[in-house]
């Protein structure tokens, strides 16, 4: 057990490493990484609802973070999180974060009829064809056209 909350620290801090860095280690990250420590306060590495408490803005987007819902946070759930919800105030990923209604990380087809011209795209941008499209998905095909043009106006 103490080499699973061992391996578990370790974690933690290399992915709070990486997210540091995919953010130019900028001073407020080390600020919320930081947070993240003292809110753990059993020290297995992960944030448990009540744990949350200690930071609001966690709290608040609990149930969204907690992909596998455990009732347990992990570095690898924030950073997923922070991924599909990054640039959420402009560009696709704004688009993305306002039509994912029910913020479980995907655009079901019935979710993208919020924006007609999204919605036009669906099948093509669905590129597994699982009935859903992934912050991924939508990079692989932003990717491949150049700047989306399923965007509101």
């Amino acid at each position: 057990m103490k080499t699973v909350a061992i391996l578990t620290a370790l974690a933690l801090g290399s992915a709070a490493t990486l997210v540091m860095a995919g953010d130019g280690g900028r001073p407020e990250r080390g600020a919320m990484l930081e947070k993240l420590k003292a809110a753990d306060a059993n020290g297995d590495g992960m944030i448990s609802r009540d744990e949350a408490k200690a930071l609001p803005r966690i709290l608040k987007n609990f149930d969204a973070i907690d992909a596998n819902h455990d009732g347990q946070v992990t570095m690898e759930e924030l950073h997923a999180f922070h991924q599909a919800n990054k640039g959420a105030h402009h560009g696709a990923g704004g688009l993305f974060a306002k039509l994912d209604m029910n913020k479980d990380g995907k655009i079901s087809r019935e979710e993208a009829n919020a924006a007609p011209r999204f919605a036009e795209h669906f099948d093509a941008l669905d590129a597994n064809h699982d009935g859903f499209v992934t912050p991924d998905e939508m990079k692989a095909a932003h990717g491949k056209r150049g700047p989306s043009n399923v965007e509101p106006k």
